[in-house]
């Protein structure tokens, strides 16, 4: 493994591995080695050394990190000024590492339930310093939120699994905690009624910020008995008794509606963000598959005919699903989630099925060929993380 402790070395790296046309697996702790394809290649080069916090200006709504800090180092920062990632990035239950860095973040486009109100992890990158393939360092945006300093690299590479560089250090827009946290529960709806009730809830001027729902399996698993659609609210404690009472009472049609406080409503979505609802077994694996609100149910119903288990999140925008790891599993997701004109990725497997060209899905033909010629120009040896998007 390589791991430098500065920039340089990152460019010194990547140009002795170009010369060589070594391939190289980029990473940061390794928490998401499990994500999508398996990179086949002849060394490892880690942020996991280049860490630390360059700037926090609390005042300014930023907060400039190594990509080698960990999520954790970010989030103890940011609580001495009251403030947090607005997109809530999340430390999922079947991570391979006990934590994660923000580089790792960013370049997955992590987010969590927030997301649907707020915004993607990407949304909220405000400058990135980054090494090519070429092993040249080069650097977008900036460290001010109305920036407009040359191309707009950040939305590039944020969702790009280090296929087009390794990101060495990021700014982020930041935002003060809510005082307070609500949650309006209605118990024992069924799927299609749940994504209905979210709908109105997000529909309301109410500013909901989490959306979910929780099947009796995955319900259980966080300690309830029967189904849960949790509407999530957050602002000042004023604000959201007058608003968790309000959107209790616009949904009543749906069902008895229960209010948890801050404390309880902390604990239920930090655990919907991480995936602690889903019933993982050993040998499972996870898929994540976004769509239109409205067929979130159907992916919940077509998972369940193959025998997977699941939860709703982002208003039925986003699906969790686990179970047996089978070819057979894999291609009804896959079939269920093109049925409804979706995404999908392949989060945890063995590496058997991990090697499908289907642990997301493919580009169309012509914005292959763009994707094609943007890597070329970013990394022309083709030795970051090869294989880890799509098959080389």
């Amino acid at each position: 493994m390589i791991a430098p402790g500065d920039e340089a070395g990152f460019a010194s790296a990547i140009d002795t591995a170009a010369a060589a046309r070594t391939p190289l697996t980029i990473e940061g702790l390794g928490s998401k080695t499990g994500f999508l394809r398996p990179t086949q290649t002849a060394d490892t080069l880690s942020t996991r050394n280049f860490a630390g916090i360059p700037l926090y200006a609390p005042q300014e709504l930023i907060i400039t990190a190594r990509a080698g800090t960990t999520l954790a180092a970010v989030e103890a920062k940011l609580d001495e000024g009251g403030q947090h990632v607005i997109a809530e990035p999340p430390q999922y239950a079947f991570l391979d590492a006990p934590d994660q860095t923000i580089g790792g973040i960013v370049a997955a486009n992590l987010s969590g339930p927030r997301r649907i109100a707020w915004g993607a992890m990407r949304d909220h990158l405000m400058g990135i310093r980054a090494v090519t393939g070429r092993g040249e360092i080069i650097r977008s945006g900036g460290r001010v939120l109305k920036n407009v300093t040359g191309l707009d690299l950040c939305k590039l590479f944020a969702g790009s699994y280090g296929t087009l560089g390794v990101i060495t250090e990021l700014t982020l827009k930041i935002l003060p905690k809510p005082e307070a946290t609500g949650t309006v529960m209605i118990r024992g709806l069924r799927p299609d009624d749940a994504v209905r009730a979210l709908s109105v809830a997000l529909g309301s001027p109410f500013s909901v910020s989490g959306a979910a729902y929780l099947p009796q399996e995955a319900a259980m698993a966080v300690g309830f008995e029967n189904t849960v659609t949790i509407a999530r609210i957050e602002d000042f404690a004023a604000s959201v008794s007058y608003r968790t009472e309000a959107l209790a009472g616009l949904l009543k049609k749906f069902g008895p509606a229960n209010i948890l406080d801050t404390p309880a409503s902390l604990t239920l979505w930090r655990a919907v963000r991480d995936a602690e609802p889903l019933p993982i077994q050993p040998g499972d694996a996870v898929w994540k598959i976004s769509v239109r609100p409205s067929y979130g149910a159907s992916i919940l119903h077509a998972g369940h005919a193959a025998g997977l288990f699941g939860y709703l999140d982002w208003g039925g925008g986003l699906v969790f699903l686990t179970g047996p790891a089978t070819d057979e599993a894999h291609a009804a997701v896959i079939a269920a989630a093109r049925r409804a004109k979706g995404e999908w990725w392949l989060l945890r497997a063995p590496e058997r099925l991990r090697l499908s060209e289907d642990a997301m899905p493919r580009i169309p033909p012509g914005l292959a060929a763009i994707r094609q010629r943007v890597v070329a120009a970013f990394d022309p040896a083709g030795i970051l993380n090869p294989g880890r998007m799509f098959a080389a």
